[in-house]
């Protein structure tokens, strides 16, 4: 299953930037619908396009391994 690791993300650059961030500024930054995203950051295996992968990557100025990360299944459970 791929993890989307947005709120360690946007924790980034509250830290960088010294003060809050929030959803709505980060969908409306990155030109994704606030509801998509909050799907992404609260659903385990939301299933997303590329497009929203590329936005994410340009608005946090970031790698796609810095958005994204491969969990094994068997590490899912719980």
């Amino acid at each position: 299953m791929l993890r989307f690791k947005i709120k360690e993300l946007i924790a980034e650059k509250e830290f960088r930037e010294g003060r809050r961030v929030t959803i709505a500024e980060v969908a409306e930054g990155a030109g994704i619908h606030r509801v998509t995203l909050s799907r992404m950051i609260n659903r385990r295996g939301f299933a997303t396009s590329t497009e929203h992968l590329d936005r994410l990557c340009a608005y946090f100025d970031c790698r796609i391994e810095d958005l994204v990360e491969y969990v094994p299944d068997e590490e899912v459970g719980g």
